[in-house]
């Protein structure tokens, strides 16, 4: 194993700091060590281990939806499920087991 010797440097925002940290702990995995495990990948991949981009449309946040906003979301859904724009939970997990090699 090579020895840890290099020192990385840098700042974050102390919200972003905390949050990733506290999962970090929750799965045993000291800050340094997520940190190496990144670049490794960084190194494996020849780039960034995830896609970078601008997201077409923002997730809902169900939660701050007003009782208007929140029939308007179910009748979209809705819509969708009548002309067949939905797949079956089944076919969802089978591509979900698939994309994860699970």
């Amino acid at each position: 194993m090579a020895s840890k010797s290099a020192n990385l440097y840098v700042r974050i925002e102390p919200d972003v700091k905390e949050q990733a940290e506290g999962i970090l702990s929750a799965l045993g995995i000291p800050a340094s060590n997520a940190i190496n495990m990144f670049y490794k990948q960084i190194i494996l991949n020849r780039g960034l281990p995830f896609e970078v981009k601008i997201p077409t449309a923002r997730p809902v946040n169900m939660a701050e939806l007003t009782e208007t906003e929140l029939n308007a979301e179910l009748e979209k859904g809705y819509a969708d499920m009548i002309a067949g724009r939905t797949k079956s939970a089944r076919q969802a997990f089978a591509d979900i087991r698939k994309d994860y090699g699970i």
